[in-house]
C-alpha cells in the first residue's frame, strides 16, 4: 500500500486555460486533499499586451506580454489552490494559420517526441491518477491546444503510466445557453453569420456523448476569480462579462469524454475519481 497521494495532472497550453475549463474541478479536488499539477506547455507571448494591444501591432512586447502573464498565472493558481505549476515555456504559436506557428521555439513547431519526453520525466514525478487535457482538435482547433494532446497521449506511451484520461469538453445545449447568456449581457454581441454559427455547432460534444459530468458550482467564485486574474487578456475572456453569480449559473458544471480508464467504473460518472477511492 502506497502513501503516495491521489493526483490530478491537468496539461494544459497557455496562462489562463487552467481556468477556463478545469478551474472547477482544480479548486474542487485541491480542497478534498488531491494533490493538482498544472503543465502550462507555453509562455503565452501571443496574448494581448497592456491596453488590448494585439500581436504584430505597435507597443507589442511579447517578452513584456510573457511576464505579465505568468504573474497572471501565478495569482490564478493561488486562487485555485493549484499545489504545483510545472512550465514548459515553449513560445506561444498563435492562431492557426498565424506566422508565430512556425517560429523558431514555437511549441507547434517543436517535435512532438521532445516535448512529450519533458511532460513524460514529470509524469513519473507525480505518477498522476488522472490527467486531463484537451482533445484531438484542442477543442477548437488551436495549435497549442492540438499539441497539447499530442505530447500528452505521446508520453503516456512513454511512461507506460495508466491513469485515467480525460478531455475536456462541452455539451452543445451549454454553448447554446452561453450564446444566448452573451447577448443578454453585452448588447454589442454580434448574432452570429451562419458559417460562425455552423462552427460554433463543432465545438463540443451532444450532451449523450459527454461520459463524466462533474459538479463544481461550489467553487464558481473561484474560478471567477482565477479567470478575473489573467486581467490582460479580459477582452478574450467573454465569460467575465457576465458576473460571478450568472457565470456559476452557466458555468459550474464542468464536463469531459474519459479516454482511459482501468477501474471499471460505470459510465456516466460524476467524479474524475470514481473507482479511485
Amino acid at each position: 500500500m502506497t502513501d503516495r497521494p491521489l493526483t490530478l495532472m491537468a496539461v494544459h497550453a497557455h496562462p489562463d486555460d487552467e481556468a477556463t475549463g478545469t478551474g472547477g474541478v482544480l479548486a474542487r479536488y485541491a480542497s478534498e486533499g488531491i494533490r493538482t499539477v498544472l503543465v502550462t506547455c507555453t509562455d503565452g507571448g501571443c496574448g494581448d499586451g497592456p491596453g488590448g494591444v494585439k500581436p504584430g501591432e505597435p507597443g507589442h512586447d511579447p517578452a513584456a506580454v510573457v511576464a505579465m502573464r505568468r504573474r497572471e498565472l501565478g495569482k490564478s493558481c493561488e486562487v485555485l489552490g493549484i499545489g504545483h505549476l510545472e512550465l514548459l515555456d515553449y513560445a506561444d504559436s498563435g492562431m492557426m494559420g498565424w506566422p508565430a506557428n512556425d517560429a523558431p521555439g514555437s511549441f507547434w513547431r517543436t517535435p512532438v517526441e521532445e516535448s512529450a519526453a519533458r511532460l513524460a520525466e514529470l509524469m513519473l514525478h507525480y505518477r498522476p491518477d488522472v490527467v486531463v487535457t484537451y482533445d484531438e482538435n484542442g477543442f477548437y482547433g488551436h495549435p497549442d491546444h492540438i499539441q497539447a494532446n499530442r505530447i500528452t497521449t505521446a508520453a503516456l506511451a512513454m511512461t507506460g503510466l495508466t491513469p485515467k484520461v480525460y478531455w475536456t469538453t462541452a455539451p452543445r445545449s451549454m454553448m447554446q445557453r452561453f450564446g444566448e447568456a452573451m447577448r443578454e449581457f453585452d448588447p454589442d454581441w454580434a448574432e452570429p453569420s451562419p458559417e460562425e454559427a455552423a462552427a460554433m455547432a463543432r465545438i463540443g460534444l451532444p450532451d449523450e456523448e459527454i461520459t463524466t459530468w462533474v459538479d463544481t458550482a461550489e467553487f464558481g467564485g473561484r474560478k471567477f476569480d482565477a479567470l478575473a486574474a489573467h486581467a490582460s487578456q479580459g477582452e478574450n475572456i467573454l465569460f467575465l462579462k457576465m458576473g460571478k453569480e450568472r457565470f456559476t449559473e452557466l458555468l459550474g458544471m464542468e464536463t469531459f469524454v474519459r479516454v482511459q480508464d482501468g477501474t471499471g467504473a460505470p459510465l456516466p460518472e460524476n467524479d474524475l475519481f470514481a473507482g479511485l477511492r
